[in-house]
């Protein structure tokens, strides 16, 4: 029997951490269901579903004891639902979202989806300088699972407002429409 756990790492980037964590896992007969890795500044940060046999949970957690001792933060959890996926009575959409950067964008726009009872199923940001001024530019994309039951107008209009609100272009694209 196997069992899902989400895995987490943080720590100095460094070449070879990645094949260093998987070498681990696949030492333990894990599988790596879904993954999402970045380099955030000097940080590295590995988000993972991994199947584990459940003989090898415990294991598992102190098989990593090395990497916490070397500074990374490493962090197990159980995994009890079943494998989340969008539900099947919902339409998936892209939300790109540009414009100067500054705080509280990631917030107000976080905020109108969740008012609108839109789940967020995964977001990536970022920022680059205008080719021009060199003034920080912010992009944000985000894919979301929306319930068919939740007109399209009212969510768009709902997600439109906080954009307003911190001066950002919006814009909404039916995925595999």
């Amino acid at each position: 029997m196997r069992t899902t756990v989400v895995f987490t790492l943080t720590g100095p980037d460094r070449v070879g951490i990645v094949e260093e964590v998987s070498q681990v896992l696949v030492g333990l007969d894990c599988n790596v269901e879904t993954s999402r890795m970045a380099r955030l500044g000097g940080e590295f940060a590995i988000l993972m579903s991994v199947s584990v046999p459940a003989e090898k949970r415990d294991v598992l957690e102190a098989a990593f004891d090395h990497l916490s001792a070397e500074g990374y933060r490493v962090c197990l959890s159980l995994n009890e639902a079943a494998v989340a996926q969008a539900p099947a009575d919902s339409k998936a959409y892209r939300i790109e979202v540009s414009g100067a950067d500054h705080e509280g964008i990631v917030h107000e726009i976080a905020r109108g989806l969740s008012r609108a009872g839109i789940n967020i199923e995964s977001m990536e940001t970022g920022t680059s300088p205008s080719p021009i001024s060199g003034t920080p530019l912010f992009r944000m994309d985000v894919l979301v699972a929306v319930p068919n039951d939740i007109a399209d107008s009212d969510w768009i209009a709902t997600l439109e407002e906080a954009g307003n609100q911190v001066g950002v272009d919006i814009t909404v694209t039916e995925v595999g429409a």
